[in-house]
């Protein structure tokens, strides 16, 4: 005599079709949010690549300005410096997360006013 009831042959392997679903689901949602976080981090250190180049430049060392930006902003990021009379304007973009995601980009800007230089007019 039997005591436990055998589940219907249709049951079978639900709750291994449920975990295997529930897993997916948590992996992917771990990834977009370890993707969010990467994301932020590299719009903070484009901020910062903009700031420091915006720095330099007004203090008159255009050439570490761009080395400087380059080594602090997120690897493959692009660094645009203009100077239109004492105005700079620095702008730093990139891709986030190495360009794992596709069609999201960051961008920061900077501006600031040249110092002016010894021996030039007030």
């Amino acid at each position: 005599m039997r005591r436990g009831r055998r589940a219907p042959s249709s049951d079978r392997g639900t709750v291994t079709v449920e975990t295997a679903v529930a897993l997916a689901g948590f992996v992917t949602v771990l990834a977009l949010a370890l993707g969010a976080i990467s994301a932020a981090v590299d719009q903070l250190r484009c901020t910062d690549a903009a700031r420091e180049a915006a720095r330099l430049t007004a203090r008159g060392d255009s050439d570490g300005a761009a080395a400087a930006a380059r080594r602090i902003a997120p690897r493959g990021a692009t660094v645009d410096i203009s100077t239109e009379g004492e105005e700079i304007h620095v702008i730093v973009h990139a891709a986030p997360v190495a360009g794992l995601v596709p069609g999201l980009r960051v961008r920061a800007e900077a501006f600031a006013i040249g110092e002016p230089t010894p021996g030039s007019p007030p």
